[in-house]
C-alpha cells in the first residue's frame, strides 16, 4: 500500500473506532433515574405504636395517612427523608404531588 494512501484509509476508520467506543461509554454514562420513594414502619414500641420513615422524596411537604385515621403534613428534608414517631399501627401512605407511596412492614 503507498505510504500516502495508508493514512488516508486508517484515520477515518480509527476515528469511526473511537466515535463508537465514546458513543458507547456516554450511554453507558448516562445519569441514572432518581431513586423512587420508599416508606416503611418500624419498630412495634411497648404501646402498640410504630415510626414510620421514609426516603427519596423530593424536599417539601407530604401528606401521610394511614387506615387507622391518622394523617397528617410532613416536612420532607432536603436528603429526601422524613420520620413520624409514635404513631398508630396502621397501613400508611405518602402522597407527594401526583405522586403515592404506599408504606412497607405493616404487620396487622
Amino acid at each position: 500500500m503507498n505510504r500516502r494512501t495508508r493514512p488516508r484509509i486508517l484515520v477515518p476508520l480509527a476515528a469511526a473506532a473511537l466515535g463508537a467506543l465514546l458513543g458507547a461509554g456516554s450511554a453507558s454514562a448516562a445519569p441514572a433515574a432518581p431513586p423512587a420513594a420508599t416508606c416503611s414502619i418500624s419498630g412495634v414500641l411497648e404501646n402498640g405504636r410504630v415510626h414510620l420513615s421514609g426516603g427519596g422524596f423530593m424536599p417539601g411537604p407530604a401528606y401521610v395517612f394511614g387506615s387507622a385515621g391518622f394523617g397528617g403534613t410532613v416536612e420532607i428534608a432536603q436528603n429526601g427523608g422524613f420520620q413520624v414517631m409514635n404513631v398508630p399501627n396502621a397501613e400508611y401512605t405518602v402522597r407527594q404531588g401526583g405522586e403515592v407511596t404506599q408504606c412497607s412492614g405493616f404487620k396487622g
